[in-house]
């Protein structure tokens, strides 16, 4: 128990001293006292405050933003109906805006019980036959359910049997969109569907987006050990798909997200992060955001996550080329599991910064 204790008390201060860690001095990054003329700044770098990082999103996504910002602050849901009817329903970026408004919508009714999100409940009443209103209804109830109460509880199975419900209205309203069945697959995973019924929605994903990387870390979550699997199938999952990626997909990636989800909560082999199986997902990450197409927005998602290893294997350089790319917006995984997502990625980004400066880097140095 002591030795518990003592893990949480080093890293309570880790967190708190984050944001301070400095230079190399004798070999080793070192503390130092805010103002210090030592002191690594990210500021320097461009990087966004803590305050200002945005939790809604993994990375920019303008239209989104703007139309978000207009529903929040009038509560009407028309913008978000005509943005999502004018997203196609091939590739990932209906997905992501499904995802946002409805973690927008949940957001709000947490922080204002009864009455935050009233603009999605407005939009299923006004127009029900909406595609969008019900694919963001599901995603929104399937959130809410993770959000709200204890897995496998009572609750939880009410609303994921909603959820389920509702995916299947969208599914009708919308031949051909992968959306709701991906959706399902959460609803799947929380529900304890057995493998072949679980497969079964899979199939539905695949006919209609076989690359779809949003929908492969759906299932990857149901494979895994915590949940219906173990670390053998979610490992042969996730190299399978990457092995069948086409080229310029970030399916590569998949394994990286397989690693992470089964990283011991005490880590106690040495070099654990720069071991064989974590360098190569690593690598593989690296090489699917370097060569995926320009319009792809699932790279965010994919740059969080190495952000999260390359810090943790002291590769700080590395740590920093992904910085740049995503700083100002962290709704990504790991970040998003922890209570306070700006926080947690904040104290990853400082001490990317301060590795980087201890090894010789500066702003002048880092290529945007």
């Amino acid at each position: 128990m002591e030795i518990l204790w003592f893990l949480i008390a080093l890293g309570l201060l880790f967190g708190v001293l984050g944001p301070y860690l400095l230079r190399r001095r004798a070999g080793g990054i070192r503390l130092a006292a805010p103002g210090s003329p030592d002191a690594a700044d990210p500021a320097a770098y461009g990087f966004v405050p803590q305050e200002d990082q945005d939790v809604r999103l993994p990375g920019a996504d303008e239209d989104l933003l703007d139309v978000l910002n207009v529903v929040q602050a009038t509560q009407d849901w028309k913008a978000a109906s005509q943005l999502l009817a004018g997203t196609g329903k091939d590739g990932e970026v209906r997905w992501q805006r499904v995802q946002a408004f409805a973690g927008a919508a949940s957001l709000e009714l947490q922080e204002k019980p009864g009455v935050g999100g009233a603009w999605l409940r407005a939009w299923r009443a006004d127009a029900p036959k909406d595609p969008g209103g019900a694919a963001v209804h599901a995603e929104f109830l399937v959130q809410q359910a993770w959000r709200s109460s204890v897995a496998g509880s009572d609750d939880f199975r009410i609303i994921l049997e909603e959820a389920l419900k509702v995916t299947e209205e969208a599914a009708l309203l919308a031949p051909g969109d992968p959306v709701p069945y991906i959706t399902q697959l959460a609803v799947a995973r929380g529900l304890g569907y057995g493998p072949e019924r679980f497969d079964q929605v899979w199939a539905k994903v695949i006919d209609r987006a076989p690359a779809h990387m949003g929908a492969h870390l759906a299932a990857l979550h149901y494979w895994c050990e915590k949940w219906h699997g173990s670390r053998e199938e979610a490992d042969h999952f996730a190299t399978t798909a990457a092995a069948r990626a086409p080229r310029g997909s970030l399916l590569a990636a998949l394994p990286l997200f397989a690693v992470y989800e089964h990283v011991p909560d005490v880590v106690l082999v040495q070099d654990f992060f720069r071991t064989a199986v974590v360098s190569k997902a690593v690598e593989g990450a690296l090489y699917a955001v370097h060569s995926a197409r320009p319009d792809d927005p699932m790279p965010a998602h994919v740059r969080h996550l190495l952000i999260w290893f390359l810090v943790r294997g002291e590769r700080w350089a590395e740590a920093m080329h992904q910085l740049v790319k995503v700083d100002g917006h962290v709704g990504a995984v790991p970040w998003t599991l922890s209570a306070d997502p700006a926080a947690e990625y904040t104290v990853f980004r400082n001490l990317a910064v301060a590795g980087y400066e201890a090894n010789g880097g500066s702003p002048l140095t880092l290529p945007r």
